[in-house]
């Protein structure tokens, strides 16, 4: 059955590769207009796997760090956070690289053997001998996982831009959202059946089965007459187009900034539960509610941005999100209760869901065939750059939520300030496409 008013169901034999794509999409195009190699479900639901492989390398270890720590006598210590952190930093920088190669190269062949090492860093991990193969294991699978990612919102540009672009991102943000809900669960349950160590090896089986879907539905969506032929000063180039264009530099660093916020909560989210509220039992149902009505504000965007357009709902809930941070805060220090808190902060993360898809989509619709290369600064910033500021603002956890709810709010405004600077002072305008990046 056509989903979103498309009739996008494959027909038997059809090959994508054979009637490629001459030229950009239209960012004027709408969602009824686009044509995929595979039906609308499925290619969300692939895409959606692409992306969700890496939240599952993170939050599916969350209930296992405990556990590592015991294996490698780190108990008392901090240190098993590094299984975390060493992934995110494998997982920022070589976004840079990625992104130029598929430009030049197509996306499926270098999508695949991302998905390969991937999947053979995560049996690693499980035989490691000691904390340090580990993290070495895990910064190099964070590498891998930089590939799949930035490959992914590739291929969504090289098909559609626009709102077009922004709808199916929301889709697939809501689909991809059910992963961080369920992947601490995952997590647990494994410990339930197994050692720590299969807490990886869900991750090589998830990679496994991506990377048959890949090889068996998903044509190449970037064809020989699109791709760069260019030098290394030419990739260089291209990174400065990145930059040089106003709204994809301006909301590039907005979204660093604010999803510095995301990462705090990560490190800091045991914590606050267990901690803070005594909530050690549930830690996992309460992430889980968090990360669903996050999923829920994904899907209303992907209802709701072709109408209202994405910078209105954007910076509306740019707004939202620093205001609930500062209430959080206000009853916090009055002595409100859990609820109180867990109500109010699980509304401040679904402002993301209004926020990301949006921002993602304003930065990218300018850069036309550039796609891979600023998909690729665009991934390091809201990793490298977010990464950092949310570890700036975990660390601060002394035992109450206060540091976390100032951080959020300081975030928040920092990046309301760089979107206002972008767009000049005039914030919720509906705008007509830009101008795609020139690609000399």
């Amino acid at each position: 059955m056509p989903i979103c008013g498309i009739n996008c169901l494959a027909r038997p034999g059809y090959q994508a590769h054979t009637a490629p794509m001459q030229s950009a999409p239209n960012k004027a195009q709408t969602l009824s207009q686009v044509k995929l190699p595979i039906p609308l479900w499925e290619f969300v639901g692939l895409v959606a796997c692409l992306l969700a492989l890496n939240a599952l390398a993170i939050d599916s270890m969350l209930p296992a760090l405990d556990e590592i720590a015991g294996a490698y006598g780190l108990l008392g210590t901090n240190e098993q956070q590094k299984v975390i952190f060493a992934y995110i930093l494998g997982f920022g920088a070589p976004q840079l690289v990625f992104g130029p190669i598929s430009d030049r190269l197509g996306r499926i062949t270098l999508l695949k053997l991302c998905l390969l090492g991937y999947v053979i860093a995560a049996f690693a991990c499980m035989s490691t001998g000691s904390f340090s193969m580990l993290l070495v294991t895990r910064f190099i699978q964070g590498i891998f996982a930089a590939g799949v990612r930035v490959i992914g919102v590739s291929i969504v540009r090289d098909l559609m831009a626009g709102r077009a672009m922004a709808k199916v991102m929301s889709l697939i943000m809501t689909v991809f959202m059910i992963v961080p809900i369920i992947a601490p669960m995952i997590g647990q349950g494994v410990l339930l059946i197994a050692s720590w160590e299969w807490t990886f090896g869900i991750l090589g089986i998830g990679g496994l089965a991506t990377l048959i879907w890949v090889h068996f539905r998903l044509p190449e969506t970037l064809p020989a007459e699109r791709r760069k032929r260019e030098s290394a000063w030419r990739t260089v180039a291209a990174y400065s187009r990145v930059i040089k264009v106003r709204e994809t530099f301006g909301y590039m660093l907005a979204s660093g900034i604010i999803f510095g916020s995301l990462f705090a909560f990560i490190g800091a989210s045991e914590q606050i539960f267990t901690e803070v509220f005594d909530k050690e039992s549930t830690f996992v149902f309460y992430f889980a509610g968090v990360a669903g009505l996050l999923a829920v504000a994904n899907f209303t965007n992907s209802r709701v941005v072709e109408r209202f357009g994405m910078r209105r709902i954007s910076h509306g809930a740019l707004f939202a999100f620093i205001a609930l941070s500062l209430l959080n805060l206000a009853l916090a220090q009055s002595g409100a209760g859990f609820w109180t808190f867990y109500v109010l902060f699980s509304l401040t993360f679904a402002c993301f869901g209004l926020i990301g898809a949006n921002f993602s989509a304003i930065a990218m619709e300018a850069q036309g065939d550039n796609a891979g290369t600023a998909s690729a600064a665009y991934g390091f910033s809201t990793t490298t750059l977010a990464g950092f500021l949310g570890w700036l603002v975990a660390r601060e956890f002394n035992g109450s939520i206060q540091p976390i709810m100032v951080g959020f709010a300081c975030l928040g405004a920092l990046s309301l300030l760089v979107v206002t600077v972008t767009e000049k002072g005039r914030l919720f305008e509906r705008r007509k496409g830009r101008k795609t990046a020139p690609s000399k």
